[in-house]
């Protein structure tokens, strides 16, 4: 991810059009195509439900394209891959902005993004030993996702939280050293003031103006804010815009890459926490589907269609 950030950044040898959405009767469909240059074109189609009792999850593909025929050489099931190339770009930013190991992580969400942001960040980070997972009840598919989390991580105490238990949340919260959000809330999920100073947030549920996870004072804590793409937070990260915040208080994470090694020579706005926000960039499709794709064909594994193109 950190290649993909850069690429981004530079400005250069890539193609990543503003994401194109459709309302269908349940589902609001988005399209996200994109082109690294020495990787690939692919582009992305996410079907997000408009309604919030729709528990199925995202559904989404991605489709490859060949570089040399223009043809489609593979369709790839992106749910998975969409919450996994989410997580690693969280995991990027937490390893750059967070100053000390992490010890507590709170999320916030049940879905296959929360687990994808608990799974990298523990195997990133090992010296998290407690991590609290925030729905909005205390239901099957918290459960669910806590079994699964156990059965990888039996070493780190991991305990469900419904959102309206105010104070074992505002406790979680308190004492955290990373907040991961993945929700698709339109107000905050709790107050700036139960956040510590040094605490570190990836926030990655909000694509549209309309949708907000944290609130404004949180935001300006932040000083300036980490994004994955100043041009596409600007129009889609509502807690961004919310906040008041302009492309000018925003720098890339693939500005961050370049600089890692000293952080300190970036003109930057520094505040008492961190905050890295994600809309979701094209280049991670076409990135981790075209890794996807090449580690099968070295397996020998997946369905080949015959005269598909005949």
């Amino acid at each position: 991810m950190a290649s993909v950030f850069r690429h981004l950044s530079s400005g250069s040898a890539y193609a990543s059009p503003h994401r194109t959405s459709i309302t269908m009767c349940h589902h609001t469909a988005l399209f996200m195509p994109s082109r690294v240059e020495n990787i690939g074109t692919a582009i992305k189609v996410v079907s997000v439900p408009t309604s919030a009792e729709d528990k199925r999850g995202l559904p989404a593909s991605t489709i490859l394209l060949d570089e040399e025929t223009g043809r489609v050489s593979a369709i790839l099931n992106a749910s998975a891959l969409t919450a996994l190339r989410t997580a690693a770009g969280s995991v990027l930013a937490t390893r750059l902005l967070l100053s000390e190991p992490p010890t507590s992580l709170v999320a916030f969400g049940a879905g296959k993004q929360v687990e994808a942001h608990v799974d990298l960040h523990i195997r990133a980070f090992p010296s998290i030993k407690r991590c609290a997972i925030v729905n909005r009840s205390k239901n099957t598919r918290l459960e669910n996702l806590l079994s699964v989390l156990r059965q990888s991580h039996p070493l780190v105490a991991l305990e469900g939280l419904a959102l309206d238990d105010t104070t074992n949340v505002r406790d979680a919260v308190g004492h955290a050293n990373v907040i991961c959000t993945a929700t698709s809330s339109t107000q905050p999920l709790f107050p700036c003031e139960w956040v510590s100073p040094g605490t570190h947030l990836n926030l990655v549920g909000s694509f549209k103006p309309c949708m907000i996870e944290v609130d404004r004072d949180l935001i300006r804590r932040a000083g300036t804010v980490t994004v994955d793409s100043i041009e596409a937070c600007v129009i889609e990260a509502g807690e961004l815009i919310a906040a008041g915040l302009r492309a000018g208080d925003m720098i890339e994470i693939g500005r961050l890459v370049d600089y890692q090694d000293r952080l300190g020579e970036i003109q930057i706005t520094k505040g008492d926490v961190t905050v890295f926000k994600s809309v979701g960039i094209g280049l991670q499709d076409v990135a981790i589907a075209r890794y996807v794709v090449s580690k099968a064909e070295g397996l020998g594994i997946g369905t080949i269609v015959e005269d598909f193109h005949t």
